[in-house]
């Protein structure tokens, strides 16, 4: 298939490897837990990423691996536009920065800020909503030791709210500890509430000069993203995530979620060498490796998340795609673990 998942680059899964690395667990037995025969591709698949994760937390035992591998985030973690943060001149300007470049580090999800009158709204909307808690909980944790590095002091939220359910080996010291706060849980989507006076709080390892060399860098990867072929079907690709569990996936509802009329869509698609039937067939496959793996969700389950409306449907459609059918790939998998 020539649609191209989402992906993660190297640097960001720099921090997952070395948080399993200093809990024992090296790259190999990594992979071979996640049902990978390696981890040797960058960018990497974000399902892998995400199989990865819950990986990690499984071996090392670790109920809070997600938290822990936040306090591991670096400037080179967010790759190009890391070194636009360490420019900016106050975390606001951060803030809009990781709006606009989040996506040359990543393809997991989307950030949005929001002031609200005296206070301010961080909002990450992830693209694997039934993804572990560690994803989301990672990208806070990051986002908490990379900002409290470049204010150069700790910085908490007033309110941080989870969308999954509380884990029933929640650790609230650690949460307290790694977050600055002890999350609320089951939420309508992951946030973050602080003052917005932070927003104007200056970054004083900031050097500023460096700021309009280093987003004209930043600006020409985006665009150069937007051209390449696989922009379009990226875009297709994460649009339809979106929408899955939610609705049927018609080409109208996408085109139209893009700003796109049907025929044009087809047409940009057509121009990267894919159709939409392609790329919907590797968005649910991505997402049907990421489910199977998780023992709590039953094929029935699993069909209707994709968007079949009978099972037979969809362990049709993934041996099709794998050679195998989900169970046994699924059983296959879990004898890796």
């Amino acid at each position: 298939m020539p649609a191209t998942p989402p992906r993660v680059t190297a640097a960001y899964l720099q921090p997952l490897l070395e948080t399993a690395a200093a809990r024992g667990i090296d790259a190999a037995a990594l992979a071979s837990s996640a049902g990978l025969a390696a981890i040797a591709s960058d960018p990497l698949p974000a399902a892998d990423y995400i199989a990865l994760l819950d990986a990690g937390s499984r071996l090392a035992g670790d109920p809070h691996f997600g938290l822990h591998m936040g306090e591991h985030v670096r400037p080179g973690t967010y790759s190009v536009y890391g070194l636009v943060l360490l420019a900016c001149r106050d975390i606001g300007q951060a803030l809009d920065q990781t709006q606009r470049y989040e996506q040359l580090a990543h393809d997991l999800g989307r950030s949005r800020l929001e002031p609200r009158g005296a206070l301010a709204r961080y909002t990450w909307t992830s693209r694997y909503p039934h993804a572990s808690r560690h994803l989301a909980e990672s990208v806070f944790a990051g986002i908490r030791t990379f900002g409290s590095w470049l204010a150069g002091r700790p910085l908490a939220p007033r309110a941080l709210a989870f969308a999954h359910a509380r884990p029933p080996d929640a650790d609230p010291a650690e949460y307290a500890r790694v977050l600055g706060t002890m999350p609320d849980f089951g939420a309508s989507a992951h946030t973050a509430d602080f003052d917005a006076s932070l927003l104007a709080l200056p970054l004083p390892a900031a050097d500023i000069t460096m700021y309009p060399l280093l987003q004209q860098h930043a600006e020409r990867l985006l665009r150069e993203r937007e051209r390449t072929a696989s922009g379009i079907v990226a875009q297709v690709h994460a649009a339809i995530v979106d929408a899955l569990a939610r609705e049927p996936v018609r080409l109208a509802g996408i085109a139209a979620a893009l700003d796109l009329s049907p025929r044009t869509l087809q047409r940009k698609l057509a121009d990267a060498g894919a159709t939409f039937q392609q790329v919907l067939d590797a968005a649910r496959y991505a997402l049907a490796m990421a489910y199977l793996r998780q023992d709590g969700l039953s094929l029935v389950d699993i069909a209707f998340l994709l968007g079949f409306q009978e099972q037979s449907a969809f362990t049709h459609a993934f041996r099709e795609w794998s050679g195998m059918n989900p169970g046994a790939w699924r059983e296959r998998t879990a004898g890796k673990k």
